[in-house]
């Protein structure tokens, strides 16, 4: 699955396809393809290092930080 950012284009919206998936299924330009258009929510993976990384720091600074988001 691909997930891209709607984008205004004149009176229409678009959604664009890297070049790698084109590749990949070897299209061609004007070839007529199928899109399936839903909402998704996309939320960032931390990796295994930063998560354990983010686990020890943020309990012992939480109060400072915080602190940063109140001003």
């Amino acid at each position: 699955m691909i997930t891209g950012k709607l984008r205004k284009s004149g009176n229409s919206f678009i959604v664009t396809v890297p070049k790698e998936e084109v590749e990949r299924l070897q299209l061609a330009e004007g070839q007529t393809v199928s899109v399936e258009v839903r909402p998704v929510e996309v939320r960032p993976k931390l990796s295994p290092e930063l998560r354990a990384w983010f686990d020890e720091f943020f309990p012992k600074h939480e109060a400072a930080l915080r602190s940063l988001i109140d001003r």
